[in-house]
């Protein structure tokens, strides 16, 4: 194996070592490396509004063919393009720069047309292998007449290929898409504006050169971010516009809708410009993990591509969903603050550019386009012009021509002779000695007749524009109001002076806790009032329903909803709808069914609401086998369904109503038509596992089929209606009977009443039955109102044909203290059986 041995240096090597000043090759170079960035990376040109590398994209893709008329083609292949020919940096670079041209929610005017996965405001975009793009129709304003001379090219980076320096750019593309980027020592961040606008304003100052910001202003308000949302305070926009830094907030747009019966919540339909979902959904995970948010229930991010951006805040019953609102715009990315700072190159320099400065830059741009275009397309013409008229002399001497050509010994001696002969330039004769003898007809002549005439036409009109700054002028506006009325859109995002916002603390976050009544109708509608104002008393009657239980609570305190299975399920109060305070008379019709807040069992019926409060009044309860039970209000607090009494087989409860006094009287109408009344002082009180004591004598085959509390120092009826037990419930109307309850004597406890209506023939049982504050008011199943009969003086006597099935029947509440009506719902087997277990 051959040794490699190091070769001893010749003998005229001489060492040569610089000495070098360390910290001024640190300043050259740094400087030198701070203009390539400036000038070859961060900043924008303020005529086009692009980067290098942006510009270096457009054109490569125009001069690919990737017109959008074409398909698309493999972003890849458009990366490999620019970076072999123009911009020899890193690939990444620049397919990052040809994402975010594709890209609606950064572009306010895309000039890219992605086909794939380009991202979204918080996913990166597929790999360019798999993503594909062509020219939006808008790039083509960008890059038209490019081939007109309307702007200077120079050499690539190895001399082999030329590129523009600047684009024509028939739009403002630096006002109309913003941009940003970070240099050496500076940086430039610009917002989006409404492409209709910034026209409106060009054309304005192309007219008034002298135009001032305020004048300008009045066509561009503020930005027009691709996101939509709201700018809050336009003070920050103005001084942006003046000077060229400022600041504005950004707000999401929000709307509080209810999105289920019993909640609200907050649809979130657009963020601030450069903020995701996702970014949202994280940061209120963060804040109600830390609890530094209350109110919010659940959040779901319900985007798709159809419907758009939509997140659903779901909020807490008890809280202010505009409260919690404001917080999350001071603690979350739905309010962002955007930093103007328009720096943009202007004739190779960076400076700092107002509304007025812009417009003005891309204004002479445009002049200067216009102008070289105008002069190539004259001179296009006047070169063709020059050769038609060869052409028409040669026709008009056709054989002379001939002659001329076939007399000469070669194409060089035929030139110079045609050019004496017929005084034609050089490039006339070289032109009639490359045209086919075809053309050279008398049909040609006409047709080279009518090119001169419109050749001279359209010179005159260029030299016209060329001639006149005015016109030049009236061109470039007209075809800025062309682009303008093909590709403006209404404007998106909504600009509200707002110098101050005032902020709800989070202590206000929640809903008062003030006092109200919660209520369950006949027809098994739970709702509750705006306060505990007395409802309407006697002598109205309820446009829809009757109440069957009132309890006295507050807006963020717990009622119980008692079953016929004995169980006591908690129920916030919050979570009820909110009646009006003006409805009067009473309507529960705005209500909510009761299924939509416990779970009951085929079997199963709601009678009654009690208060949980364990200094309130206790709950008084009467079962269809006659017990009667009244429970100490000792309930476990960790516990939402518990029972509040135990039940033989077979038994079930009938009614359940809170007793506000000892001495009002405990009510039991069995279905064999007894009645017996006691005052509750008679029953002591029972823990909740107790199955209570015997509250009526029945006799065999009866059954209590309404139980409650009446107040005997009150006006009060008693409501009984007869028929057969071998008609179906429902399909019978029976025989009605109004009492006064001062009729029916009190008795003890245990013992098995008095009759309370006589049965006719074909009557042996109560369908339904009712005590309570007078004047009593009975409705149908679904709540109508239904007439009963007139009150009569027996109690014993016998009922009065029915107009009406009643479905339920409750009394007037009255003004006194007790919110109670004193009725509950029917028993089962009654005609009213099913008005209170949905």
């Amino acid at each position: 194996m051959a040794r490699r041995t190091t070769a001893p240096p010749p003998e005229d090597f001489e060492e040569r070592i610089v000495d070098i000043d360390v910290s001024a090759e640190m300043r050259a170079s740094y400087l030198e490396y701070a203009y390539s960035v400036i000038y070859q990376r961060a900043l924008p040109d303020a005529r086009d509004g692009l980067k290098p590398v942006q510009r270096r994209i457009l054109y490569s893709m125009s001069e690919m063919g990737l017109r959008p008329d074409r398909g698309h083609v493999k972003s890849s292949r458009v990366v490999g393009d620019v970076m072999g020919k123009l911009h020899p940096h890193g690939d990444s670079a620049i397919y990052d720069a040809l994402v975010r041209l594709a890209q609606p929610f950064s572009m306010r005017l895309p000039l890219v047309d992605g086909h794939g996965n380009f991202g979204s405001p918080d996913d990166l975009p597929a790999a360019m292998r798999y993503t594909e793009a062509r020219l939006a129709p808008a790039a083509m304003l960008m890059v038209e007449s490019l081939d007109e001379d309307t702007v200077d090219f120079k050499p690539n980076y190895d001399g082999q290929e030329t590129e523009p320096t600047v684009m024509p750019s028939a739009f403002p593309n630096l006002l109309v898409n913003g941009t940003s980027g970070i240099a050496v020592g500076m940086a430039t961040n610009m917002a989006p504006h409404n492409l209709v606008e910034v026209v409106a304003a060009a054309r304005h100052l192309i007219k008034k050169p002298d135009a001032t910001l305020d004048e300008l202003m009045k066509y561009v308000p503020g930005p027009d971010l691709p996101t939509g949302g709201s700018i809050i305070g336009l003070q920050g926009v103005r001084d942006a516009y003046e000077t060229g830094r400022g600041t504005f907030r950004m707000r999401a747009k929000c709307v509080v809708e209810q999105i289920t019966p019993r909640r609200k919540g907050i649809i979130v339909t657009e963020l601030p410009y450069n903020v995701g979902p996702e970014r949202v959904v994280t940061k209120i995970k963060e804040l109600v993990t830390s609890k530094k948010l209350q109110g919010i229930a659940d959040l779901k991010d319900l985007t798709d591509r159809h419907k758009g951006l939509r997140l659903v805040i779901e909020i807490k019953n008890g809280f202010i969903p505009e409260a919690v609102l404001e917080e999350l715009y001071r603690l979350t990315p739905m309010e962002e603050t955007f930093g103007i700072n328009n720096v943009a190159l202007v004739d190779g320099e960076p400076r700092t550019l107002g509304l007025r400065e812009m417009l003005q830059v891309y204004v002479d741009h445009r002049l200067e386009v216009v102008r070289r275009r105008s002069e190539f397309r004259r001179r296009k013409r006047e070169e063709r012009l020059h050769l038609v008229d060869g052409l028409i002399i040669a026709l008009l001497n056709i054989d002379e021509v001939i002659q001329v050509i076939r007399s000469s010994d070669d194409s060089a001696q035929a030139r110079t002779r045609l050019m004496e002969v017929f005084d034609l330039t050089d490039i006339q004769a070289a032109y009639i000695l490359d045209t086919p003898l075809r053309r050279l007809t008398r049909y040609d002549k006409l047709e080279l007749d009518r090119e001169k005439e419109t050749l001279s036409d359209e010179i005159a009109k260029l030299t016209e524009i060329l001639s006149s700054e005015a016109k030049l002028r009236q061109v470039v506006s007209g075809e800025l109001a062309d682009v303008a009325k093909k590709y403006g859109t209404p404007r998106r995002t909504v600009l509200l002076e707002a110098p101050g916002v005032t902020r709800t603390p989070v202590v206000d976050l929640q809903v008062a806790d003030d006092p109200c009544l919660a209520m369950l109708s006949s027809t098994g509608l739970l709702a509750r009032t705006p306060d505990a104002t007395p409802l309407p008393g006697e002598g109205e009657r309820a446009a829809h329903d009757v109440l069957l239980s009132v309890v006295r609570t507050s807006v963020r305190g717990e009622v119980g909803v008692v079953t016929s299975h004995g169980r006591l399920i908690r129920v916030q109060v919050v979570d009820l709808p909110t009646l009006p305070p003006s409805a009067n008379p009473p309507s529960l019709s705005g209500g909510h069914p009761v299924s939509e807040y416990v779970s009951l069992q085929p079997d199963e019926k709601v009678v009654g609401l009690g208060s949980l409060d364990p200094d309130g009044p206790g709950l008084a309860l009467g079962t269809a086998q006659g017990v009667v039970k009244r429970v100490v209000p000792d309930y476990p607090a960790n516990r939402d369904d518990f029972e509040v009494i135990t039940l033989k087989d077979g038994d079930s409860v009938v009614g359940a109503v809170e007793l506000e006094s000892e001495s009002h009287d405990l009510v039991f109408i069995s279905s064999d038509a007894q009645l017996l009344r006691y005052p509750a002082s008679l029953v002591r009180p029972q823990g909740r596992p107790a199955g209570g004591m015997a509250g009526i004598r029945l006799d065999d085959g009866a059954r209590v089929i309404w139980f409650g509390v009446v107040d005997p120092e009150r006006p009060a009826h008693v409501v009984t209606v007869a028929g057969s037990s071998t008609a179906l419930p429902g399909t019978q109307v029976g025989g009605g009977k109004v009492s006064d309850y001062a009729e029916f004597p009190a008795k003890g406890r245990a013992t098995g009443g008095v009759r309370a209506q006589r049965f006719l023939k074909g009557e042996d049982e109560l369908l339904l039955a009712w005590a309570g504050p007078a004047p009593a008011k009975a409705v149908s199943a679904v709540g109508k109102p239904v007439p009963l009969p007139e009150e009569v003086g027996r109690r014993d006597g016998s009922g009065v044909r029915l107009t009406h099935t009643i479905g339920a029947v409750g009394g007037a509440l009255g003004s006194g203290p007790e919110p109670q009506p004193g009725g509950q719902a029917p028993a089962a087997g009654g005609s009213g059986d099913d008005s209170a277990d949905e």
